[in-house]
């Protein structure tokens, strides 16, 4: 297996994170609005057999992460199918899934059996008329019975990701991460970021303030999460049998350590969340690029990759070009 890519600031970048589809089966009001946005036309999606040639690709330069994300992966037909291919491509040491929970009660199971090791679920609150106002869809009840169909198939990690938005859901934090003490999930509060330019400043809440919150509930410790380790800082209370993510994107970047590409659904590779700058693999996919000129435009795009983002600046934050559903969670 090769040694993975290293940039221009000695980070080894050995996780890929791969939209499949930009469609999505919620409208979280920090993502897009409630009457959806134009989606990718079918010819600008990469199809699987394109997705699976840039997976083996990348896992020949040593890329040993892959998290399959969207939009909703789970709405694009035959998501399992991909999955299990990509989990049997050798040199993979990990593959994972973020999703958003709603199909999840029917795909549990089999998203294990496909090779899915460790799954991420979005859930902002644990009150269904509040899920209502946050994701514009009734389907929180959907959610849950996802979470709990995760923790009995048998995935070695089940994490909650949940956006901390000030005057929307802070009044949760201690009931989410109360979770943990009677539960194995692990919760990971993640400071609100300015997709949306208009409600950034009213919305955000630091990381500091989260642990401020998390503290009054008992002794928590830093610990190390293994081999769930990520952006985040993890804690755990004395005596919980789950873990407390923290990550503060904004007020207390992770950059330095950053190991991570994100390659869209629609074939562009990002080595930076906020950064504007993409690399177009369809274009080469399509044109009839060897391999090795695909792993070529991939070590180029690594050896570009920022020292760190800027979200701090607020001009900075005006230029931001794509949602996070275009992306990849």
């Amino acid at each position: 297996m090769s040694v993975a890519p290293s940039d221009a600031f000695h980070r080894k970048i050995d996780y890929l994170r791969l939209s499949i589809t930009d469609r999505c089966n919620l409208r979280c009001l920090y993502c897009m609005p409630e009457e959806g946005v134009a989606k990718f036309e079918h010819a600008q999606i990469l199809s699987y057999e394109e997705i699976l040639r840039l997976a083996r690709i990348c896992i020949s330069m040593g890329i040993s992460k892959v998290r399959i994300t969207g939009g909703e992966p789970l709405v694009r037909k035959e998501a399992l199918k991909l999955c299990r291919a990509i989990a049997g491509i050798e040199g993979l040491e990990s593959l994972t899934m973020t999703t958003n929970g709603v199909l999840l009660c029917d795909f549990a199971k089999e998203l294990f059996q496909a090779g899915i090791r460790r799954v991420n679920i979005s859930l902002d609150t644990l009150k269904p008329e509040r899920f209502l106002q946050i994701t514009r869809r009734d389907l929180f009840k959907r959610v849950w019975a996802g979470i709990m169909a995760a923790q009995q198939a048998g995935f070695s990690t089940v994490k909650i990701n949940t956006v901390v938005m000030a005057g929307i859901n802070d009044d949760e934090i201690e009931d989410l991460a109360r979770l943990t003490f009677r539960s194995a999930l692990h919760v990971r509060f993640i400071e609100y970021m300015p997709f949306k330019e208009d409600a950034y400043q009213a919305r955000f809440f630091p990381a500091a303030r989260i642990l401020d919150r998390l503290r009054p509930l008992g002794r928590l410790e830093e610990v190390s999460a293994g081999e769930a380790d990520g952006p985040a800082k993890h804690y755990s209370f004395k005596g919980a049998l789950g873990k407390i993510g923290v990550i503060g994107a904004v007020s207390n970047h992770f950059c330095s350590r950053c190991n991570r590409l994100r390659l869209t659904a629609d074939g562009k590779l990002k080595t930076c969340l906020f950064s504007a700058d993409e690399t177009d693999l369809r274009l080469l996919l399509r044109t009839g690029a060897k391999d090795s000129d695909i792993t070529d435009a991939i070590v180029s795009a690594v050896q570009k990759k920022p020292e760190r983002h800027h979200l701090g600046d607020p001009v900075f934050r005006k230029c931001i070009a794509r949602p996070m559903f275009s992306i990849g969670g």
